[in-house]
């Protein structure tokens, strides 16, 4: 799966704490070798179409849109979950 990012996803990465960009980078690593790894928990948003959600860490999950097979990111979110 290809993916893409834009300067609001990076402007939002860098408002992350440290340990949470640490572990966002970690999924990211993992996500590119197994999509479908269990600690991703990597799974479509009930009621959305295109919008898919991942675990960064124990705290923070993170939103992106899919379309054709590819992660697109210009409206990427990241949110807390505790």
């Amino acid at each position: 799966m290809q993916s893409r990012t834009t300067r609001l996803f990076w402007r939002l990465f860098s408002n992350l704490p440290l340990d949470v960009q640490r572990d966002a980078q970690r999924a990211y690593r993992l996500f590119q070798q197994n999509p479908s790894h269990p600690g991703l928990q990597f799974k479509k948003v009930e009621g959305e179409d295109d919008i898919y959600s991942a675990r960064i860490g124990l705290g923070y999950r993170a939103l992106a849109v899919v379309k054709d097979r590819c992660l697109s990111c210009p409206t990427l979110t990241f949110l807390r979950t505790s």
